[in-house]
C-alpha cells in the first residue's frame, strides 16, 4: 500500500491528451486511484514547450512525471513506479512467468503493435491519406501482430481475470486501430480481441482518457 505522504500527493503528469503513451500512464494512475494533474505539453510545437520542461525530460519525448519531488520519465518507469508506489503493485501478477508474459505483451505492443497499427495504419490513413492504398506488407504485418496479441490473451485479460500492466499498454493502441478506416476488417478476424476490446472499454479509466479523436468519432 502507497505510504500516507505518497497518498496525500498529487502527481503533475505532463503529456499531450493524443499520445499513445500518456494515455497509458494516465490509465495507470487512474486505475491505481489516484489522482493527478494532466499538464499538457505538444512535443510537436517546440516552440511553446513549458520553459522548464526539458528539466523534466532532456530528451524533449512525454510523459514525464512528477510526485512529491520525484521527477521520471520514460513510461515503463512511470508505470512501475505508479503501480508500486501508488497502487499497491496490483497491475502485475505475482511469479516470474506470469510477470515475464505480462512484459512480454508489453514490450510486443511497444515494438510491433503501436509502429504497425498507430503508425502503419492510423495515422498513414486518416492523417497522411492513405486510405486504401497501403502497401500489402503493411497490412501483413497489422494481422501478424493481431493474430500473435490473440494468441496471448488468457481470458477476459491479457492475464487472465484480472486487469494488467499488459492490457494498459495494448489499449491505446487498439483504441487508434478502431478509428482507422481499416481496423474493423482487421479487428473481424480476431474475435477474442474484439470480446476483450468489450471487456476493457467500458471501464471508468478508459472513457476518462478518451483520445480527443475518439471524442470527435462519437459525436
Amino acid at each position: 500500500m502507497p505510504d500516507k505522504d505518497q497518498a496525500i500527493a498529487k502527481p503533475r503528469l505532463f503529456g499531450a491528451s493524443y499520445s499513445v503513451y500518456a494515455r497509458i500512464a494516465r490509465l495507470v494512475l487512474a486505475e491505481c486511484g489516484q489522482a493527478y494533474e494532466l499538464v499538457e505539453v505538444d512535443i510537436f510545437d517546440t516552440e511553446n514547450l513549458p520553459p522548464d520542461y526539458l528539466a523534466n525530460q532532456p530528451f524533449g519525448k512525454i510523459p514525464a512525471l512528477e510526485h512529491d519531488g520525484f521527477r521520471l520519465y520514460e513510461t515503463d518507469a512511470i508505470a512501475h513506479y505508479v503501480n508500486e508506489a501508488l497502487g499497491g503493485g496490483r497491475l502485475m501478477p505475482f511469479g516470474p512467468r506470469p510477470r515475464a508474459r505480462c512484459l512480454q505483451v508489453m514490450r510486443i505492443v511497444d515494438n510491433y503493435a503501436y509502429p504497425a497499427l498507430v503508425w502503419g495504419l492510423y495515422v498513414a490513413e486518416t492523417e497522411d491519406g492513405r486510405a486504401e492504398q497501403l502497401d500489402a506488407a503493411v497490412l501483413t504485418q497489422a494481422r501478424k501482430v493481431l493474430r500473435v496479441l490473440e494468441g496471448l490473451l488468457e481470458g477476459p485479460y491479457f492475464r487472465g481475470e484480472k486487469l494488467s500492466l499488459a492490457d494498459l499498454w495494448a489499449i491505446p493502441v487498439f483504441a487508434y486501430l478502431r478509428l482507422a478506416p481499416s481496423g474493423p476488417s482487421l479487428l473481424e478476424d480476431c474475435p477474442r480481441l474484439q470480446a476483450w476490446w468489450d471487456v476493457v472499454a467500458v471501464r471508468d479509466s478508459i472513457q476518462a482518457t478518451r483520445f480527443p479523436a475518439e471524442e470527435a468519432a462519437a459525436a
